[in-house]
């Protein structure tokens, strides 16, 4: 048995045990079973997590199946709803690229997941990671699954001095070595619940690693320095205005933002551009009132400021911007975060 291989008997026997139970997982029971992973929920899954927390996509994931529980359904969905059900997990314009997916491998495909990483590659949305995610997982290709939590974890095994976004390929090369053709899919699994769980971050939990007298790190003391940490840079600030408006009908007055670019699709308050210019002012006449409230939202790249004007509008509004939806269709959680947080500071300033 070559070292490599021992590694990875020894992951797989921690995994059996320790693995995490997540809605989209067929964990090592139930494949023991004979129960085999859904190429569709693996899919959406990933996509979820890309840029989101797992523990965020557990919440999610559940009721996105619920209501879309095939790729046909998802192809044959409505955009604004897709993406309503989306609000609250960012980065919106993953979701517009799974319709776009789905409605691609419906049509072209039959609705039949290609199983090769090559394939998976030419569908939107899917990059080199997840190709090799749903092609691990979901089809138990012997593929090479290399996340932030297996970056760290070849880093530490082999003390790998730069920092994580230096040393990406010399990192994947270590990991590619240790990837398994026996159960490459439990294999991918265990080797991110491992970075997940024992090798943290910060504090890693050594004494509980499969890995521990494999670890370089850990046997030159050195698992709490490896990787070395980046100091960030400050993100930039941009400013802009948000009108809340309400009807006296209780209709609140929305806009759908442009199909491209930060929140593409996604309904949201009339405003000016966040760019700190004038903003024209209110897209109709009404009540407004500077609220003096300035919300925050941090986005990748920046941070918003965004200052909040509520405004009490009359029936008779003919907006120059956006279009009225009614009470019983208005529902604030399908709102982005950001156009949340304008509507929770605005509310108390408006009413029936």
């Amino acid at each position: 048995m070559t070292f490599d291989r021992e590694l990875g008997t020894r992951l797989l026997a921690w995994y059996d045990i320790n693995a995490r139970i997540l809605p989209w997982r067929i964990g090592p029971v139930e494949r023991r079973k004979g129960a085999v992973s859904d190429p569709y929920s693996i899919w959406v899954s990933e996509i979820m997590l890309q840029q989101t927390t797992t523990a965020t996509v557990k919440n999610y994931f559940p009721a996105f199946i619920a209501r879309w529980p095939t790729i046909f359904d998802l192809a044959a969905a409505e955009d604004a709803d897709v993406l309503a059900e989306w609000a609250g997990l960012g980065y919106y314009a993953r979701a517009r690229r799974l319709i776009e997916c789905a409605r691609l491998i419906v049509d072209r495909k039959g609705g039949v997941f290609p199983k090769e990483r090559e394939e998976l590659l030419s569908l939107p949305g899917i990059g080199p990671y997840t190709a090799a995610a749903i092609a691990a997982i979901a089809f138990d290709r012997p593929e090479t699954v290399v996340d932030g939590n297996v970056e760290r974890i070849m880093a530490r095994l082999h003390v790998v001095r730069k920092p994580l976004a230096e040393a990406k390929k010399e990192l994947r090369e270590y990991a590619a070595k240790l990837t398994p053709s026996r159960r490459p899919g439990d294999y991918a699994q265990a080797v991110m619940d491992l970075g997940a769980t024992v090798c943290r971050p910060l504090n890693p939990a050594c004494r509980r690693c499969p890995w521990q007298n494999a670890c370089l790190a850990y046997s030159e003391g050195l698992q709490n320095e490896i990787p070395p940490r980046l100091a960030k840079s400050p993100k930039p600030v941009r400013r802009g205005t948000a009108y809340v408006g309400m009807r006296k009908d209780g209709a609140w007055l929305l806009e759908r933002r442009p199909g491209n670019g930060l929140l593409g699709g996604m309904l949201g308050w009339p405003g000016s551009k966040w760019n700190g210019d004038e903003d024209g002012g209110p897209p109709c006449d009404g009540a407004w009132t500077d609220t003096g409230e300035i919300i925050r939202h941090i986005f990748t790249h920046f941070e918003l400021r965004l200052r909040i004007v509520a405004g009490m509008l009359p029936e008779d509004s003919k907006p120059e911007k956006g279009n009225f939806i009614s009470k019983t269709d208005f529902n604030p959680a399908e709102l982005p975060a950001v156009m949340r947080k304008a509507y929770n500071a605005a509310a108390p300033y408006v009413s029936n």
